[in-house]
């Protein structure tokens, strides 16, 4: 009898066990077909308790200030004509989408956010992302309920930007740290520390004028450039709540 009972206990271990190797393959599978998306939009739900909040008063407040002057000023210098060539338009309320940051690889070569918007929410791959200061980075990737963003001091970044006070374009390009790079080819740029760096009238990637960083540094050791470092007004460490531009150019 009890050799019996062992016999049946161990066919109903032996179908469990078959039912929990059967659930992994079939996740497993579900997560190849649907490249990540599947994984992510689990995530979604499962960090849903978790997201921030709405308040980051200080942080919030102090950055919004230093955009809104860095705007009025851009803006008063903006050339109308330049950006009707380049088809450039004002954006508006409607052309803003709110997000949550639920998740941030900020280490060294992956520099990227999650956020709790996706395809559903109207997200499309280019979109830029702007938090409190000014910009973040893109949207390279969208879920049904998630976007995956690269932000601007990833190594994968290079954008067109706009010194205004020399009125001289530069490229900015991601090194894996908090300080992305500015390099201007000219080497008679009389580029300063404290110049601010905005986004290009001239870019086909963003629309003008959005606020990036301050000149932090300058280094004038090479012969045919000058390169100098950014400190962003935007924060992603810190940054909970982002706005997702959908204007396209």
């Amino acid at each position: 009898m009890l050799g019996i009972r062992r016999i049946s206990t161990n066919r109903w271990w032996d179908k469990k066990k078959n039912w929990i190797f059967f659930a992994i393959f079939l996740f497993l599978v579900l997560v190849r077909v649907s490249k990540g998306s599947f994984y992510k939009d689990f995530y979604y739900f499962i960090s849903k308790p978790f997201w921030p909040g709405q308040f980051q008063k200080e942080i919030v407040i102090e950055n919004i200030d230093k955009e809104y002057l860095i705007k009025l000023k851009l803006l008063k210098k903006d050339n109308m004509r330049l950006r009707r060539i380049l088809s450039l338009r004002e954006s508006s309320k409607d052309d803003y989408i709110s997000a949550a940051v639920i998740s941030r690889k900020t280490g060294s070569w992956w520099r990227q956010i999650i956020l709790n918007k996706g395809s559903k929410d109207g997200v499309e791959i280019g979109n830029i992302i702007i938090g409190p200061g000014g910009l973040l980075g893109r949207v390279n990737n969208t879920s049904f309920f998630t976007s995956s963003v690269t932000l601007i001091t990833s190594p994968a970044s290079k954008l067109g930007v706009w010194v205004d006070r020399i009125q001289v374009n530069g490229l900015l390009v991601g090194l894996g740290d908090n300080h992305p790079s500015l390099i201007l080819y000219s080497k008679d740029a009389d580029i300063k520390v404290g110049d601010f760096v905005s986004s290009s009238p001239a870019s086909t990637l963003l629309p003008p004028n959005i606020p990036i960083g301050i000149v932090q540094s300058i280094d004038e050791t090479l012969k045919s450039k000058k390169t100098a470092k950014i400190s962003l007004l935007a924060n992603p460490q810190v940054i909970d709540w982002v706005q997702i531009l959908k204007l396209s150019i």
